[in-house]
């Protein structure tokens, strides 16, 4: 039976995991991580017993274990913090690691996962965006497979099976648009947190919806096509797509146009990170192509959301650029979430931050986290200023 370890189990793309995981019969769960909501985690334990597990503190551990006790289940190895989380991604029983923790804290445990050659089915995409040359370099000694779990990402994977990479044109992102695509730059900075928060097609953490809203989240995966693809910002594209059925495409030389659809549900592209190089069944309900009413297609507007050129520029600028990027605008959206700024301060605190950094190689682990110690102070630093002086 395979065994895989879950970073980030009790969130979005943790519990369609283990609903896969139910589904296939023949996979173990090994470790799981967690950070706050011991409730859930401790009914995943109950049902998955895991041999190790982990969680924010010693007052989550203490919650944890009095929810076991309540349901019966013996008390698993625990371990705390970030030393739990890479005790997980490199659990030895672990043939795969599903990277589901929300921002850099899935940045370390990650890296360490690829260092001891698991398998990693990757949805964290601050991973690649923060440390992508290390990431790939590390990938490469080691001998760890990175599988993309993003929907686009899984399907541009999909499109690019058997194709020679001589004979590609470019990528096609896709991207819903959010809940502000029909909206008016004005309206967009006078949004409030539940209308971003209400997206129109995917269920997701508060994060990535906020990033969805003002398309940094395609910024992000962007710079992460770059490296688990070997494609540059001028063959990577993005297209708005409002009904979120082509998940992307892959435009060959001659024109044609290769293209993934699917339901907008993330167990297909969990799955299929899971057996590749294997398809098997689903659980899931077959696309009714019959029942589609249209399929559209936009260019994306950077005036209204500017986040999306900003992902460009940190890409074109490479270095450590884009974990500057990733860094700022976490603090951001964060204080977006909080109600201490407004949608549209996000990408102007990105864009000041952006321009004060002083780029530098990102080959190492030590410069990577030391650029994104300075980036979330100066975010935060300028989020306590009025907006006109951001």
């Amino acid at each position: 039976m395979k065994g895989i370890s879950i970073l980030g189990s009790t969130g979005s793309i943790g519990c369609s995991t283990l609903s896969v995981v139910e589904h296939l019969g023949d996979v173990r769960v090994v470790a799981m991580a967690a950070g706050r909501n011991m409730a859930k985690f401790a009914e995943q334990i109950a049902q998955f017993k895991p041999d190790l597990v982990s969680c924010d503190n010693e007052d989550c551990r203490g919650r944890l274990a009095e929810k076991l006790k309540q349901i019966g289940v013996a008390l698993p190895e625990i371990v705390l913090n970030s030393e739990g989380l890479e005790a997980v991604a490199t659990h030895p029983d672990a043939e795969s690691v599903v990277s589901a923790t929300v921002g850099a804290v899935g940045f370390l445990p990650t890296l360490r996962a690829i260092e001891a050659g698991k398998r990693v089915a990757l949805a964290n995409k601050e991973t690649l965006v923060m440390a992508g040359e290390l990431m790939t370099a590390a990938a490469e000694k080691s001998g760890a497979e990175i599988l993309p779990v993003d929907s686009e990402h899984n399907a541009i994977h999909q499109c690019l099976r058997g194709e020679h990479r001589s004979e590609v044109r470019r990528l096609i992102l896709t991207a819903s648009g959010g809940p502000f695509r029909t909206k008016t730059k004005e309206e967009i900075a006078c949004a409030s947190r539940e209308e971003a928060l209400a997206h129109p097609n995917w269920k997701m953490g508060e994060k990535i919806t906020v990033d969805s809203a003002t398309l940094m989240n395609k910024g992000l995966e962007v710079i992460e096509a770059q490296w688990l693809f070997g494609f540059g910002a001028d063959q990577i594209s993005v297209v708005v797509h409002p009904q979120s059925v082509v998940h992307s495409m892959v435009e060959m030389v001659d024109g044609s146009i290769i293209a993934q659809l699917g339901v907008t549900d993330m167990k297909h592209p969990i799955q299929y990170a899971l057996t590749y190089p294997d398809r098997r069944p689903n659980c899931l309900e077959p696309l009714d192509l019959a029942a589609l009413s249209s399929l559209t297609f936009e260019e994306p507007d950077l005036e209204r959301f500017p986040c999306l050129g900003l992902a460009y520029d940190a890409m074109r600028t490479g270095g450590t650029m884009p974990a500057v990027l990733n860094a700022a605008n976490e603090i951001a959206v964060q204080a977006f979430l909080d109600g201490r700024a407004g949608l549209a301060d996000i990408a102007a605190v990105n864009r000041a931050v952006m321009d004060e950094h002083d780029v530098e190689p990102a080959k190492s682990l030590e410069a990577i986290l030391r650029v994104d110690e300075w980036a979330r102070a100066r975010a935060i630093m300028k989020l306590g200023r009025p907006a006109a002086a951001i």
